[in-house]
């Protein structure tokens, strides 16, 4: 009933976790934080960096045949909601209307004290 999707192009799972899981009529992408898959590095700014999850989730939502298109739920993670408004520019230069569900939150630390992570679920 569910399949791992994984690919290259985006960062791998470093833990005990899937990239994301094909689950029927629906998509469940893990959290992406903004890692440049060739070459690890993480970008600086919260401009760059949400750009640069998108990209990732992008990735692997072409890995399932799918684009961002089939979004149809976000939650972004934020470690300072200070950063909402600059994130949410990147995030409406990617996303078109109808928009997907929205929830964002501001969390005390991210992985690798990034400053921002990004899952969706998307539907087929």
């Amino acid at each position: 009933m569910k399949k791992a999707i994984a690919t290259t192009k985006a960062p791998g799972a470093i833990g005990p976790y899937s990239q994301a899981i094909d689950a029927g009529p629906f998509l469940f992408i893990s959290g992406q934080i903004p890692v440049n898959p060739e070459t690890g590095a993480i970008a600086e700014g919260i401009t760059a960096q949400t750009a640069q999850s998108i990209a990732n989730i992008k990735a692997i939502l072409a890995e399932a045949g799918l684009t961002i298109d089939n979004v149809v739920k976000t939650t972004v993670f934020l470690a300072d909601m200070g950063d909402f408004a600059a994130m949410n520019a990147v995030y409406a230069e990617n996303f078109t209307a109808p928009f997907p569900a929205r929830s964002a939150v501001a969390v005390k630390e991210l992985p690798k004290q990034v400053l921002v992570e990004i899952e969706v679920i998307a539907a087929k």
